[in-house]
C-alpha cells in the first residue's frame, strides 16, 4: 500500500492524500467538505485494488480559494493539474452531491482525462442551500456544533444516525425507524453516517468552500452535460430531499448513454448507508474499473 499526503502551499496547490494500488479513482467530496469527507467516501474501495485519490475542493480544509480562479470550470482544471501532478494519465472520477457539477465539468473539458464517472446523488442544476431551524443552523454552521455533533456522535449513536437520515430525506415513522435500525446494525453503514456527520459543519476551514459553493452552484445554468462523454453511471435514493432526485434525472436525460440506479427508500447517503449499499457498491467498483487496458 501506497499512502502520500500533500498540503497546498498556495491558491495554485491542492490538499491531496493518494492509498492504494490500481485504478486510479479521484473522489470529488459534496457540499459543505474536506478531504476527510472524501476519505470516508472512499472506504469501500480496497485498496489492493484502486488507486484512491482524495482532496480538499477550492475553499475547504487545506485547499485555499484563488477568488479569481473560483469557477466550476477552474475547479475541474484543478483536478487535471492534480492528475498531472500524480503522473496519471486517465483515471475514474467518484462525485458525491456538491461536488457532481465539477465532476462534471471535468469530464467534458478534459474528457481524455476521465475513464468512467460514477456521481452518487450529485447535481446537475442550481442550488439554493436549505433554510435550517435554529438548532440546525448552529449544528451545521458553527464551531461549537461541529464540536457538539462530535460528542453526540459518541455518547448517542442512535439519536444523531436518526436525526441526520431524517435530515437528508422524506423517511419518517415505520420507515425511518427500519432505516436507522438497519443502519445501527451494520457497522459500515453506521460507521458512515456517524463519520460523516463529523464533517459537514460550514464553519472555521470549511467556510470559504462553503461560500464559494453557494455562490457557484447557485448560479448554474447549463453544465454541459451532452459533452460527457466518459461511461456515466447514477445513484439516487428516491427519497433523498437534499438532493432532489430530478437532478439525477436530468443527467440521465443528458449525458449520452448514461445508466441512473435509483434505489427505493435511498436517502442522501444512499450509496454508503442503503440497505442494499454493498450490491451497489459492488456495481459501483465494477464500473469504476471500466476502460483499463
Amino acid at each position: 500500500m501506497q499512502s502520500e499526503t500533500r498540503p497546498a502551499a498556495d491558491a495554485a496547490r491542492t490538499e491531496v492524500a493518494v492509498r492504494g494500488d490500481g485504478a486510479p479513482v479521484l473522489v470529488v467530496h459534496g457540499t459543505p467538505g474536506g478531504i476527510d469527507g472524501a476519505a470516508i467516501m472512499a472506504r469501500f474501495l480496497p485498496s489492493d485494488g484502486f488507486r484512491v485519490v482524495t482532496l480538499s475542493r477550492p475553499g475547504y480544509l487545506g485547499t485555499p480559494l484563488d477568488p479569481d480562479h473560483a469557477s466550476l470550470d477552474d475547479e475541474a482544471d484543478r483536478y487535471a493539474a492534480v492528475l498531472d501532478d500524480l503522473g496519471i494519465d486517465r483515471a475514474a472520477v467518484l462525485a458525491w452531491s456538491g461536488g457532481g457539477p465539477a465532476a462534471y465539468r471535468f469530464a467534458a473539458r478534459h474528457p481524455d482525462r476521465v475513464r468512467s464517472l460514477v456521481v452518487a446523488a450529485g447535481l446537475s442544476g442550481r442550488w439554493t442551500p436549505p433554510h435550517p431551524g435554529p438548532l440546525e443552523w448552529v449544528v451545521t454552521h458553527t464551531r461549537v456544533g461541529a464540536a457538539l455533533a462530535r460528542a453526540a456522535a459518541r455518547v448517542a449513536p442512535g439519536v444523531v444516525v436518526r436525526s441526520v437520515e431524517a435530515g437528508v430525506s422524506s423517511l419518517r415513522g415505520a420507515a425511518l425507524t427500519e432505516h436507522v435500525r438497519g443502519v445501527l446494525a451494520d457497522p459500515l453503514r453506521r460507521a458512515f453516517v456517524l463519520d460523516l456527520a463529523t464533517t459537514g459543519n460550514t464553519s472555521g476551514r470549511h467556510r470559504p468552500g462553503w461560500d464559494n459553493d453557494v455562490r457557484t452552484l447557485g448560479a448554474v445554468t447549463d453544465l454541459g452535460l451532452r459533452d460527457v462523454h466518459a461511461s456515466t453511471l447514477l445513484v439516487h435514493g428516491d427519497a433523498d430531499t437534499d438532493v432532489d432526485p430530478s437532478h439525477s434525472a436530468r443527467a440521465a436525460a443528458e449525458v449520452p448513454g448514461a445508466e441512473l440506479l435509483t434505489l427505493p427508500g435511498g436517502t442522501h447517503f444512499a450509496l454508503w448507508a442503503h440497505r442494499d449499499a454493498d450490491a451497489v457498491q459492488d456495481r459501483v467498483r465494477e464500473h469504476l474499473r471500466l476502460g483499463l487496458a
